[in-house]
């Protein structure tokens, strides 16, 4: 299978004999392309929805596959664009806002859920698309049947109702409301100061703390567009499903297949949404099918390696899965039908090993593991009882070293000391990965970026918008930065002014090194576990510290890619760069204030709950409980527990050591370059050793599966179905399931304020789903 970093010619070169690409193997990037492409157009690409057109065949006639970054850009993705849509009409502005504060107020209350949901912005998009059409029938405007002589030249009544809810809304409703769903890291700081250090933050400064966070990463994102955004290598491979439900939803109205399309779509989404009925609610056994299980139901060591249908449970090693919300991501970066196959293969390698490296500490005892839960994320004494962690800290939350020598230092479970391992191991990885592999590219667009323009052919046809000046995003960082700066002294955060600063110098370290490999190959593991390292060593004993240098540090990298992702949709789609800015400094605002009302709101009524280890059914602080120990563990124990020679000393030199293993496969594949060593993503694997660690596992062998038919049988042998249908295969199922988790949290699960759980049967048992031996009470 080629991947879509291979460095190929624009329109890729082919093969007569073969009809497969011919492509240079000297490095994984496609992005500098042999032909201009700034002069493509719509007409000569054909539309997107048209059956067989001239850039799909290759000499002999046959469909390629889709391989390179231009094919991303110009086979799946439509150039059509009319300048002359409407944006920000009334239609935008109301189901914006209002989707924005329903993202908001949804996601804050999937945050305290015991089963963690995002809230998918395909969920959104559709939920967006059905609200649009019902306004454009229902509002008057100068295309109203009724209303059409009264309001054809009143430009009031075209700001309410121009016409045809147009793809320019929709993106922009989108971006807003998604924008607004994210999830706060801030959240997770004022929670935990709430329930375990009884701080209440003043309303403001939480709001203003919330709003500092979500948008100071702007400035960044105004330096990392040139490199980010605007290349065609810079693909997003998961924003295909929702750039093909875009142009399924509004272009190519008149054409048949984009009607069946559109069927395709409908169907497969009202089909998975009541299919998940049966093994999220009625037949919870369908998630997660273990033979071996059923077979031997008395095994605690059947439970860990072939068990996973319930968190914390198994490795889920041979267990089938008919559950599309684990399966497929659920909307997430990484999709089995969306994320290129050498990434996903990358991904299992590493959770082949991490199977392996579990179970073999734990029967051999490493890290006093047996007498730890397997699978855990909890802090424990040696004797194996959860350890209290409030009884090291004086009253101003600072390390009392007598009351640490009381209570001795706190142990991991094995699985979790791992999990640590390898995202430490993985930063050193992706920083040689970078050098070795990406850094002489950016470097050149960076080189260039004033003196010579961009060749996309999606950024050419931009250049009729007025671009965001970099001063925009420059005057906004500077605010953020101002207000965030005063707001860690106002809530007495012990973050010293110098700690701030280091936290945003990370963030925008890691902006091109991660976000190189998050826009090529759909890849973005999490910064925090780093960012708390730091943190820990930099300002020793302040768990409350570290979360503020936790919140800083990461969650500003972690929102800039999200901003440069949504500028891409914006690019893909044909939104004005100006509405994309103004949607998601907007979208948020909403969601830093609702964020914070929906917090205390849950928090007042559910504290006891929250504070409690299980939770129930509707309500549980895990997220919570796991930020405050990573603070107290880092903040509080970092010398203790993480100086060479402690305990855990080894795990910050896996830094180093990480950065040593890219380059055996680099040598590898200069030395064999036709035998795929290119294709193997160091970072990727090393990165998920710990992959296992946490939640319910039994998915992953059918999401392996479901890649490997999708991405390689699907793109190879069957390539004009996997172009036309395979992405929005994915958006549908992805939707579909999205909407039955809202509708069944809110009906039976428990978001409402009471849950009504499905009555035991055979294919829903008290025990565990996959009818596993209980570990845990």
């Amino acid at each position: 299978m080629a991947a879509i970093q291979r460095k190929t010619s624009d329109l890729s070169v082919t093969d007569e004999k073969s009809g497969s690409a011919v492509v240079d193997e000297k490095g994984p990037f496609d992005h500098l392309p042999v032909l201009d492409t700034a002069h493509v157009d719509a007409a000569a690409v054909g539309d997107v929805s048209e059956d067989v057109r001239a850039i799909d065949l290759d000499a002999s006639g046959k469909e390629r596959p889709i391989e390179t970054g231009q094919d991303y850009a110009l086979r799946l993705v439509s150039l059509e664009d009319d300048p002359t849509l409407p944006v920000l009409t009334f239609r935008t502005w109301f189901l914006g806002l209002g989707l924005a504060c329903f993202a908001a107020v949804l996601g804050e209350l999937f945050y305290f859920r015991p089963q963690t949901v995002q809230v998918s912005g395909l969920f959104l998009q559709v939920l967006a698309f059905i609200l649009g059409r019902a306004f454009e029938g229902a509002l008057p405007g100068p295309n109203h049947a009724v209303d059409k002589m009264r309001t054809r030249d009143n430009r009031f009544w075209r700001f309410i109702n121009p016409g045809p809810f147009n793809i320019k809304e929709h993106v922009a409703i989108s971006i807003m409301s998604t924008t607004a769903s994210d999830q706060a890291i801030a959240i997770s700081v004022f929670a935990a100061q709430d329930l375990y250090y009884h701080v209440a933050v003043n309303p403001a400064i939480g709001i203003f703390t919330l709003i500092a966070s979500q948008l100071i990463g702007y400035g960044l994102v105004g330096l990392a567009r040139d490199y980010l955004v605007y290349p065609t290598w810079a693909v997003y491979p998961f924003l295909m499903p929702q750039v093909q439900l875009f142009d399924a939803m509004h272009r190519g109205q008149g054409i048949f297949l984009q009607k069946k399309r559109r069927v395709f779509f409908w169907s497969v989404l009202v089909g998975i949404f009541v299919w998940e009925w049966f093994p999220e609610y009625i037949a919870t056994t369908l998630t997660g099918i273990s033979i071996f299980c059923l077979a031997d139901r008395h095994s605690a060591w059947v439970t860990r390696i072939f068990g996973g249908a319930a968190g914390n449970e198994g490795l889920g090693l041979f267990a089938l899965s008919l559950d599309w919300n684990y399966i497929g991501s659920g909307g997430g970066a990484i999709g089995s039908l969306f994320t290129p196959l050498a990434t996903q293969l990358s991904l299992y390698s590493g959770v082949i090993v991490c199977i392996i490296a579990f179970c073999a500490c734990y029967s051999r005892d490493v890290w006093h593991a047996q007498n730890f839960p397997f699978l855990s994320q909890l802090l424990f004494y040696e004797n194996g009882t959860q350890y209290e962690q409030l009884a090291i800290l004086n009253s101003d939350f600072t390390l009392n070293n007598t009351l640490l020598e009381q209570q001795g230092l706190p142990y991991y479970a094995a699985s979790q000391t791992l999990y640590q391992l390898s995202r430490t191991a993985y930063i050193g990885t992706a920083v040689t990965h970078f050098f070795i592999w990406h850094f002489k590219d950016v470097y050149q667009v960076v080189r260039n970026v004033r003196t010579q323009e961009c060749q996309d052919a999606h950024y050419q046809k931009m250049k009729v918008y007025k671009e965001v000046p970099f001063w925009w995003f420059f005057v906004l960082f500077l605010i953020m930065f101002a207000l965030g700066m005063g707001l860690i002294y106002a809530a007495d955060s012990g973050l010293p002014w110098w700690g701030f600063i280091v936290a945003l110098i990370f963030s925008t370290a890691f902006v091109p090194i991660l976000g190189t490999l998050y826009a090529t190959v759909g890849y973005q593991p999490s910064l925090q576990f780093l960012i708390q390292m730091v943190g820990g060593a930099m300002i020793p004993g302040k768990p409350v510290a570290n979360m503020y240098f936790t919140l800083y540090g990461y969650q500003t990298y972690q929102l800039t890619l999200n901003m440069l992702r949504d500028l891409k949709l914006g690019q893909y789609t044909k939104l004005p760069p100006r509405v994309t800015f103004l949607m998601q400094t907007v979208g948020g605002i909403v969601g830093g204030v609702l964020n914070y009302v929906i917090m205390k709101s849950v928090i007042s009524g559910n504290r006891e709950i929250l504070l409690d280890v299980q939770g129930t059914n509707v309500w549980s602080g895990q997220q919570v409980q796991s930020y405050n120990s990573a603070a107290i563990t880092w903040g509080a124990l970092a010398k203790p527990l993480y100086a060479p020679g402690a305990r855990y000393g080894f795990i910050p030199w896996m830094l180093i050591a990480g950065l040593a293993v890219p380059i055996p496969f680099f040598i590898a594949h200069r030395l064999w370059p036709r035998a795929g060593f290119n294709y193997v993503f160091t970072p990727v694997v090393v990165a998920e050793l710990g992959y296992l660690s946490v939640g319910i596992n039994s998915s992953w062998m059918t999401s392996l599966a479901v890649a490997v038919f999708s991405q390689w049988y699907l793109r190879k042998y069957r390539p004009r179905w996997f172009r036309k249908y395979n992405f929005l295969l994915s958006a549908a199922l992805d939707g579909g399931t999205q909407i039955m988790v809202f509708v069944y949290s809110f009906a039976v699960g428990g978001a409402s304020g009471k849950a009504v759980a499905f009555p035991n049967w055979a294919l829903n048992p008290a025990g565990n789903p996959d009818y596993c031996m209980r570990l845990t009470d």
